[in-house]
């Protein structure tokens, strides 16, 4: 049942204390360097001046277009957006680098959307962004899934201020949007700068920090299935002299999900605080706790039954557990503690380190589906029973040294990082087929439940070892006012080491690889807003694990041309970005036929497409998001049966429209309403593509009621209902998408 299975391989006999050593040398450079500061002049530097940029989430003032332009506030990169329309970004290039001089697709999800869609999971956060399928596997309440650009990216591609979540197998994480400040969505590799990724894009969650203001908010709600939740939101000043900052985000859930007797019950709480002894020094400590009560919602189900009528003209509920209340459990506590460092030397030199420890402890027993039918009828299904048993650590750091500066020439904005992740997985798997006890089917009219029949036995106990350093730099070279290259690179080194505990005397399995990435991109900016870019880019994915037969995977590499051009007219209130790319991807895994919870590679898939976003704040009180997204997603490398044919699992045309109103003045000021329209696009069930799940149209609404500080809403999302299925991975493992879900909400903030 490894439909997330995804692996990578990475670097030996690289400790943390060398890492650390590494670090401060790049810190002892970049202070040396200052020595051999340049003395030109520094005219027009695309960033805010360094101690700007240590600042907490307040806004600072800089000219746009020269001195006769209008001054406007120039929001944080890791701090809120004003309305819907993000003007700035640190996730594409690693630097404070406005989003119409950043040559790459990408979108950003402020905070002020995620409320307004009463957003409560990544995968509805990210449902209105362009080249993003989110929802892959369906109503799944454990993991969120995505595509971007035609590939998975929930497996290596989630990221979490900046530094990667890793979800190999059963051993997850799954963040808490109430904690989000923002959610950004980087299309196109990133392995240049985080060494990791697939070629479709990365998701990076920026965590909610400290501010100079102090402020409160509480919030209760509650709907669909029974859910009740309640939250808060405190910080500001901790002292009196202005050094010391913290914030306490918290968020408690509890009740059911679309299918009967399977919880969906959180905790959440996230102690921060920042130091800030003067204007070039910053450092802010991130942690948080969560614990996940809830089970298998994404029901492995039979092709004929869910997207068609079985032969009986039968269709499987929505609502059909196919395990037990009292034994499809799935529980997961995970902890992330770490600290972003920064120090500005002087107006050239920066120095940042980024570092967190994350650990996830997982257990999962449950009954699943993926067998079919058990009668000639169709009316009961055939099950097996999985337990499994996750432990995770995960060690990054990472050292960047920023220099700004003018050669005589050029103007710069160098970049030079190192950095280190650690990767422990304890994994154990098991079924009945192992203990060699048969699991009663059931019915799909008249489900019986009872005990579990036995405990599975492990037909898999592995500890894993994954390690990875990387060496970069990046170069924003200003050749005129006006046109921008940005050049990078980078050197990876992996190793990925396997030990079969289950088997006495099976030993270990590792390997060693290496590759180097690279970037060049080219963005030209007009005064009256419009930017058209280009850029190439290659990616390197290591890979965790094994293949059914104990063979390591070799990594996988991919390289992308992409072309665009992004509109942001000055004072005009939105940002249009449109995108052409081809991207090619090698050795991709799958799932492997012979046995669905192990992976096998298939060769190369190719994916080129058309994509276009607009965010807009189009009048005082109105709020607007547009997506589209086309592309033609091919197996160009692999068996016979799949070269030429579109991999299962992928939609390849999707757009979305959402709307907020929010009158302004006159007597029904503060009352707002709004809506969206989410279209998905075919996809297909088996490699021969003779399976078809047709496309599908949602509609998503909302009402609110702002009275001084209080705030009164009303959301709904999938409005009228519609039973569909967001894909299917074969022909036996097809996904019920999210029933309506209402959510109403009362909040208080001060």
């Amino acid at each position: 049942m490894r439909q997330h299975h995804v692996r990578p391989a990475a670097l030996r006999g690289v400790s943390p204390k060398s890492l650390a050593l590494a670090g401060a040398s790049l810190m002892v450079l970049a202070h040396a360097a200052t020595a051999q500061e340049a003395t030109a002049p520094r005219r027009g530097l695309r960033n805010p001046p360094a101690e700007a940029s240590v600042q907490l989430e307040t806004l600072t003032v800089e000219g746009r277009g020269g001195p006769e332009a209008a001054s406007r506030a120039i929001e944080s990169p890791t701090g809120p957006v004003a309305g819907y329309v993000a003007t700035r970004s640190a996730t594409a290039t690693k630097t404070n680098t406005p989003l119409i001089e950043t040559p790459q697709s990408i979108t950003v999800v402020g905070r002020e959307q995620i409320d307004a869609q009463k957003a409560q999971t990544l995968t509805q956060a990210t449902q209105y962004a362009a080249g993003v399928y989110s929802g892959l596997y369906g109503a799944d309440s454990r993991v969120d899934y995505f595509i971007i650009r035609g590939f998975r990216a929930s497996d290596y591609g989630i990221y979490r201020d900046g530094l990667q979540l890793l979800n190999y197998g059963f051993g997850t994480f799954k963040a808490e949007t109430f904690g989000m400040e923002r959610i950004e969505i980087l299309r196109g590799p990133a392995a240049v700068l985080f060494g990791a990724g697939s070629p479709g894009g990365i998701i990076n969650q920026i965590t909610k920090r400290p501010t100079l203001d102090p402020f409160g908010y509480v919030e209760v709600g509650g709907g669909s299935f029974d859910q009740k939740y309640a939250a808060f939101d405190f910080g500001g000043p901790a002292d009196g002299s202005g050094q010391w900052f913290y914030r306490l985000t918290g968020f408690g859930r509890t009740g059911g999900t679309q299918v009967e007797g399977a919880p969906e019950d959180r905790a959440y709480i996230a102690p921060s605080f920042t130091y800030k002894p003067d204007g070039a020094t910053r450092l802010t400590v991130l942690t948080s706790y969560q614990h996940d009560n809830t089970a298998v919602t994404s029901n492995f189900l039979p092709y004929l039954g869910t997207v068609r009528p079985n032969i009986s003209g039968l269709r499987i509920p929505r609502s059909l557990n196919l395990g037990d209340a009292g034994f499809n459990t799935f529980r997961r506590d995970q902890v992330m503690a770490g600290y972003e460092f920064e120090h500005a030397f002087n107006e050239t030199w920066t120095f940042r380190q980024n570092l967190r420890y994350s650990f996830s402890d997982s257990f999962q027993n449950s009954d699943i589906g993926q067998l079919g039918y058990s009668d000639a009828a169709q009316t009961r299904l055939a099950r097996y029973q999985f337990l499994t048993s996750s432990k995770i650590g995960l060690f990054q750091v990472d050292n960047q040294a920023e220099a700004r500066f003018f050669d005589g020439l050029f103007r710069h904005d160098l970049l030079l990082g190192l950095d280190y992740k650690n990767f422990q997985l304890h994994d154990n798997q098991g079924t009945n087929f192992s203990k060699f006890y048969a699991v009663p089917d059931i019915s799909i009219l008249n489900p019986v439940y009872g005990p579990a029949t036995g405990r599975p036995s492990p037909y898999l106990v592995n500890a894993i070892s994954f390690e990875q350093v990387g060496l970069y730099f990046q170069d924003q070279i200003k050749l005129t006012d006006r046109l921008t290259l940005v050049v990078g690179g980078r050197q990876d080194f992996a190793d990925n080491r396997v030990v079969d505990k289950l088997f006495a005397g099976a030993g270990s399995t590792s390997r060693t690889d290496s590759a180097f990435t690279y970037r060049t991109a080219l963005i030209y900016n007009y005064d009256f807003g419009l930017a058209p870019y280009v850029s190439y880019s290659t990616s390197f994915q290591p890979l965790i694990g094994t293949s059914r037969t104990g063979q390591t995977f070799t990594p996988e590499t991919g390289d992308q041309i992409e072309g665009g051009i992004k509109f942001e007219p000055p004072g005009a209130g939105y940002f249009l970005t449109l995108a052409g790319f081809d991207i090619h991807r090698s050795n991709v895994l799958t799932a492997d036929p012979v046995n669905v919870q192990f992976q096998t590679p298939i060769g190369q898939v190719r994916s080129t497409g058309f994509e276009a976003q607009l965010t807009a704040n189009l009048a005082e009180g109105l709020n607007a998001v547009a997506a589209y997204t086309v592309y033609g997603l091919t197996t160009e490398k692999g068996s016979a049966a799949e070269i030429g044919k579109v991999p299962v699992n992928v939609p390849e045309n999707f757009a979305s429209l959402f709307l907020d109103y929010t009158i302004p003045v006159g007597e029904w000021r503060g009352f707002g309403f709004g809506g969206g329209v989410r279209y998905v696009g075919r996809s297909f069930a088996d490699v021969d593509n003779t399976l078809r799940v047709p496309d599908y149209v949602l509609f998503d609404a909302q009402v609110h009621y702002n009275w001084e500080n209080w705030r009164l809403a009303v959301n709904a999302t999938n409005i009228a209902d519609k039973r569909f299925v967001s894909s299917c991975q074969s022909a036996f493992s097809c996904f019920y998408g999210d029933a309506r879900r209402v959510v109403a909400s009362l909040s208080y903030k001060w």
